[in-house]
């Protein structure tokens, strides 16, 4: 009888329960099975600022590799040893699977809406494929012939191909383009969870005419008649023209929304890093107000001293990083005003167009740096008033002079400044103390690739002249 009565009660619900709560028994409120579009791209744009921002060496060297910075304790990476902590292989995932399939994802699941207007769309497909853009340069630019047209298949393709370098960014100016052309700034959309412009499309239009001007000036050594259409391209649209339009990621300073810098140095309570003699000798040469801004005055007032490159270096004995800089909502800008001045006055100094001339374009982006730390027009007037500044009396060739000061400009963005040290082969940097190597011309492929893919890593290898950190970048040809 109890048996019955209990049947009789679970029918009774049962019975009571109409279609949709059937349906609702089916779905985790704690893992749900569709990801809003929106969630996936501010997940991959905070994934990708991280790494390129970070300093854990797991994860990220570029400042080590630049040469802004030098080691306390462990030397490997100064030394340019890739391999032990498996910094490619990070590197090579983190933009793999936290940044583009995140962004794929969110592209597939916006194609499927068929809720949201074509207008809106369009407009979130757009960004989607100019943030893919971002980091797919960012992984030819570090490796070369990467996986490409096969990539992001999942299980489908474990083992995808190699692209050739040079014909994946024809392929990138092509959806640079397109993608910027699609923007329609009269249509708002991702204010709510837009990070980084807060929902306005114009930044993004001019976000995406940056793009083409950077992947058209890497160019200009190999195809100078598309890096020209490309530049000019831009240059209609209209690109970064001042400090509000940069690409940053303001941190809150709460976790988990924090600089990584504050996260790797200060939270885990680590002094593995000093100020590198090669920047600081440079900067102390020129007397750069900047200094204050980059470094702390730990050894007295005016007084800076970085560590000899390569070698461990003492913590107390050496100038240290700017605390401005492990602030916990200190933010992360990728791609701003100041690099967009400086490009135009290497553009200028090519002879491929200019809007203004090579001197000019170059005050203005060293002004534009000083404007970006906090340092005061009359400083920037006294330090190009010097004659070892000044464009027209500084020493060496157009490129030696503006890679110089581009190069000291981008501290805190080691990736952008090794790429330019790269096309540019200026500023002179030093050899790493111990191993004797010089500065990489590109990361190895991942042990991983060489393992897991090897038939296509091998034939990527081949193609790319060696899978060594000699082997130079198609566009790097001075």
């Amino acid at each position: 009888m109890k048996k019955s009565i209990i049947t009789l009660l679970l029918m009774g619900l049962l019975v009571g329960c109409s279609n949709e709560d059937y349906d609702s028994l089916n779905h985790d409120d704690v893992k749900p099975e569709t990801v809003q579009p929106e969630f996936l791209i501010t997940a991959a744009i905070s994934s990708y600022v991280s790494r390129m921002h970070s300093t854990n060496v797991n994860y990220n060297i570029f400042r080590l590799v630049a040469q802004y910075w030098n080691e306390t304790t462990y030397t490997e990476e100064t030394n340019y040893d890739l391999e032990t902590r498996n910094i490619n292989q990070q590197l090579w995932n983190e933009l793999y699977m936290r940044v583009l399939y995140d962004l794929d994802d969110a592209r597939k699941i916006l194609e499927a809406d068929m809720l949201i207007s074509d207008m809106e769309k369009k407009n979130q497909l757009a960004i989607i494929d100019l943030l893919q853009v971002q980091a797919w340069q960012t992984l030819v630019d570090t490796f070369g012939n990467i996986p490409y047209t096969e990539a992001l298949a999942g299980l489908q393709n474990t083992t995808p191909k190699y692209d050739d370098a040079q014909t994946i960014y024809d392929d990138l100016i092509k959806r640079a383009i397109k993608a910027t052309d699609a923007l329609d700034d009269l249509e708002n959309d991702f204010a709510m969870n837009d990070i980084i412009y807060h929902g306005d499309l114009s930044k993004w239009k001019k976000f995406g005419a940056t793009l083409q001007l950077k992947l058209g000036l890497q160019l200009a050594d190999v195809n100078p008649t598309l890096a020209q259409s490309t530049i000019n391209n831009a240059l209609t649209i209209g690109v970064i023209s001042s400090q509000a339009d940069n690409f940053t990621l303001n941190y809150t300073g709460t976790e988990p929304y924090t600089n990584p810098l504050w996260l790797d140095l200060v939270k885990s309570g680590r002094a593995d890093f000093v100020a590198a003699n090669t920047v600081v000798d440079y900067m102390n040469t020129l007397n750069d107000p900047r200094r204050a801004k980059y470094f702390r005055q730990n050894l007295g007032e005016g007084i800076y001293m970085g560590g000899v490159y390569g070698n461990a270096t003492s913590y107390g004995a050496h100038t240290q990083i700017s605390r401005t800089l492990l602030s916990p909502s200190y933010p992360g800008t990728l791609l701003d005003y100041t690099e967009v001045q400086f490009m135009l006055a290497e553009i200028a100094a090519r002879g491929i167009t200019s809007t203004a001339s090579v001197e000019a374009l170059y005050e203005s982006a060293i002004r534009a740096s000083f404007e970006f730390w906090g340092n005061t027009p009359e400083e920037a007037d006294a330090y190009l008033a010097q004659p070892e500044v000044n464009y027209s009396t500084a020493a060496g060739t157009w490129q030696e002079k503006i890679a110089l000061q581009y190069w000291i400009a981008l501290y805190n963005k080691g990736f952008d400044a090794w790429t330019v040290y790269r096309r540019l082969d200026a500023p002179l940097l030093n050899i790493a103390a111990q191993s004797g190597k010089p500065v990489p011309h590109r990361y190895t492929y991942p042990v991983r690739e060489r393992n897991l893919n090897s038939t296509n890593n091998s034939q990527a290898s081949t193609a790319i002249g060696g899978d060594t950190q000699a082997t130079k970048i198609f566009w790097d040809k001075n």
